[in-house]
């Protein structure tokens, strides 16, 4: 049972052209497996197939139907999938509660909610097909502790809670497992330009925003896009073969986010 053996796997990683995807991308693809990234960002794909021509990418918006439909069809022609690590995600916007534009909130849920169901909902028939797999969705510390200025984050990463567990206890007997990582705050640009943001509506410099939410973190530290990635591994792989409608914190225990 070595979670770091995945040999043969067909895995995809969605939103994984950057940041933490790409290195969760990677690590499926050390452990053996054959993996498929997918973003938005065509300028980012074009990138990576040419840094990473071992590793299969294709621009798709997955909280669009179409586009989930036609990346999906690919991967049923070229085989199936045995994993499926919903990593997609948005910021959304800072900003009161009531000056949240409707927009703005709609699209949050869009990516972070519906781009998680629609691509559940293609990968379901085919992991069936192959008699079980693996579907990790990647939530966040604060669907637990909420987060004041971030409310369509903070609903949409909750609302991805209750699909992990609602998914597991449902396709259990397909032997199909579901399980949610929760990260706190991942090193990388994507988080300083969450922190600049978020000390802007503040008032402060990014660099006490910064302390204020290290010294809210039982460890004292940020992540590294390498610890999300050896979580969705291990969640993937013979090792955790029984763990299944779990909510799984990597964020050096996350004890209140300001």
């Amino acid at each position: 049972m070595n979670p770091a053996n995945l040999a043969g796997a067909r895995v995809l990683v969605t939103g994984a052209a950057g940041g933490a995807g790409a290195q969760i991308a990677r690590a499926f693809h050390a452990a053996g497996s054959v993996v498929h990234v997918c973003d938005i960002d065509a300028q980012a794909v074009a990138r990576w197939r040419q840094d990473q021509p071992d590793i299969a990418a294709s621009v798709a918006d997955v909280a669009d139907r179409l586009a989930v439909d036609r990346l999906f069809d690919g991967l049923e022609a070229a085989g199936g999938l045995d994993v499926l690590v919903n990593n997609v995600g948005i910021a959304g916007p800072t900003a009161a509660a009531e000056h949240v534009a409707l927009e703005d909130w709609d699209r949050t849920m869009a990516v972070n909610l519906g781009a998680h169901f629609l691509c559940c909902r293609r990968a379901i028939p085919t992991m069936k097909a192959r008699g079980g797999g693996a579907i990790v969705n990647i939530s966040s510390t604060s669907a637990r502790t909420g987060l004041p200025l971030r409310l369509p984050y903070v609903v949409s990463k909750a609302a991805v809670l209750s699909l992990t567990t609602n998914l597991a206890r449902e396709l259990g007997p397909a032997g199909i497992r579901v399980n949610a990582i929760l990260p706190g705050g991942i090193r990388g640009p994507r988080l300083e330009k969450v922190i600049a943001n978020k000390a802007e509506a503040l008032g402060v410099t990014p660099a006490a925003y910064e302390r204020d939410l290290v010294g809210f973190i039982s460890m004292r530290t940020l992540v590294e896009p390498a610890d999300i990635a050896a979580m969705a591994v291990f969640l993937a792989s013979p090792a955790a073969r029984f763990v299944s409608g779990q909510l799984i914190g990597v964020c050096g225990n996350v004890e209140y986010e300001a």
